[in-house]
């Protein structure tokens, strides 16, 4: 008896390792897959290639996107309408869940023109197409314009919703390609009620019209109603996620479907910095600015540490010899105790504070404008405006200079003085009656007498004449300097 022991031993030990028989739950019915289980083969959720509405066969390795290097997903361009429940009983944490799932489905495909086109129904007891297929051609437009769609209300008009998306989405008006360009039309719809409207024909239509028809379910939807929507077969287009927290797990899944293996996107690929997709599963290593691809052909080293913009220097970096770096000031700066900030040593004598007329330094450090004589400082506290032309000292009145306005003036005369014909100079009106009274206005010396004694004057009047304006404007000077 005790020689079959070992064996009896070995037998049990095995019997213990054996995992407990699964037992079927509620909702581990065939004909629809829920999140975590796997599909034939070991690949979680990948399914054979579905055919192209022409017959011509839809490659999951993509022979549009996978010759590319610089996209994540290498698929097939696609038309791709998700038709999403907003009725009341989804809440509004819970919709922005969906919005989600939405976005990061849209990360993991090529968007654009000739790739992949994302349109996106919205859906309660109304139906609002929020963007059309031609509407966004990059994936930040795309994004930008989920995360703005808002709830519309009670309801759940699910086949009222198909339909619309076939009418309306899936049209070459919209942006959908026709049939001569073999491109792939699919339909993601999210739901988490039962539909108050009939499905099951207008699914049929849908799909007979060669629309592609996904169904993913939420805690309560009604799994009978899911499957009348999607396609064939069901096992590979019907999802359910028990509650709107994970739903946005369900992007890998949809990942593998439209998307061939991408080292670079699965995280595998061991690059240090950068990796780059070469298309058919193959890929290289690249480094960021400033390092350089070791011999590994994975990993990096520096070459620049200035330009790696890690080095701190305020204004210019440049580097030494030893393979270190030091900083330097722009022209008007000194570099302060750090050896990395910079202090102004004159805003002004930068040229570049704007001032028109002059740059006053104060002990901020910082400047301000000011005009000179005769201007003023516009708004902008840099400009300056024309205030009194009289000021300026050009009018060349020979008395006196009156101030129109802005820009313009007129020239006027003292008391007993004529404006003459040039509007500029003056005459004496009381000078020449006296000496026209008293001299023989008719005598040759009457004349020269009356023209010697006018220009005496008139000499006399514009000596003093200088010597006020002098000290009006020494006077005016010192005040504004003060």
């Amino acid at each position: 008896m005790l020689r079959y022991l070992p064996g009896l031993l070995l037998l049990l030990w095995q019997l213990l390792l054996l995992p407990p028989p699964a037992v079927p739950g509620p909702l581990d019915r065939p004909g629809f897959l829920r999140l975590g289980t796997r599909g034939p083969g070991g690949n979680p959720g990948r399914r054979p290639a579905p055919a192209a509405p022409t017959g011509t066969p839809y490659s999951g390795a993509g022979q549009h996107g996978g010759a590319r290097g610089a996209g994540v997903c290498k698929s097939m361009p696609l038309d791709l309408v998700f038709i999403i429940d907003s009725s009341r009983s989804v809440r509004p944490l819970e919709f922005t869940k969906v919005k989600t799932f939405v976005s990061r489905v849209i990360d993991t495909l090529d968007i654009g023109p000739a790739d992949t086109r994302v349109a996106v129904v919205n859906y309660a007891s109304t139906v609002k197409i929020e963007f059309h297929l031609q509407t966004h051609s990059d994936k930040q437009s795309l994004k930008q314009a989920v995360a703005r769609i808002t709830p519309l209300s009670t309801g759940t008009m699910s086949g009222l919703a198909i339909q619309t998306a076939m009418d309306e989405a899936f049209t070459v008006e919209a942006g959908a390609r026709g049939p001569a360009s073999n491109i792939p039309k699919v339909a993601i719809i999210v739901t988490d009620g039962r539909p108050q409207d009939q499905v099951n024909e207008v699914a049929a239509r849908a799909q007979a019209s060669g629309i592609e028809l996904y169904a993913v379910g939420v805690d309560r939807a009604d799994m009978e109603s899911l499957k009348m929507m999607a396609s064939e077969p069901l096992d590979e287009h019907v999802f359910y996620v028990e509650t709107y927290g994970v739903i946005e797990k369900l992007s890998s899944r949809f990942q593998e479907t439209f998307c061939a293996l991408d080292p670079c996107a699965l995280g595998t690929h061991q690059c240090q910095h950068v990796c780059v997709s070469d298309g058919e599963g193959k890929h290289h290593c690249e480094c960021s600015q400033g390092y350089s691809l070791n011999a590994d052909k994975k990993t990096c080293s520096v070459i620049d540490k200035c330009a790696l913009n890690t080095h701190g220097c305020e204004h210019i970096c440049v580097n030494d010899r030893t393979g270190s770096y030091h900083c330097e000031c722009y022209e008007g700066y000194t570099l302060n105790e750090d050896r990395k900030t910079c202090s102004a040593q004159d805003q002004c004598a930068l040229g570049t504070h704007g001032c028109q007329h002059i740059c006053v330094n104060d002990r901020a450090g910082s400047h301000h404008c000011e005009c000179y004589e005769g201007y003023t400082l516009n708004e902008d506290k840099k400009t300056c405006s024309v205030r009194n032309q009289c000021a300026l000292g050009s009018h060349g009145c020979q008395h006196i200079c009156v101030n129109d306005g802005a820009a313009s003036y007129h020239c006027d005369c003292y008391t007993g003085y004529t404006l003459n014909e040039d509007k500029k100079t003056c005459s004496a009106i009381a000078e020449a009656r006296r000496l026209i009274s008293t001299e023989d206005a008719c005598a040759c010396e009457a004349t020269l007498a009356f023209q010697d004694k006018v220009s005496s004057y008139l000499q006399r009047l514009n000596t003093k004449l200088d010597d006020i304006l002098e000290k009006l404007q020494a006077s005016e000077y010192g005040q504004i300097h003060r």
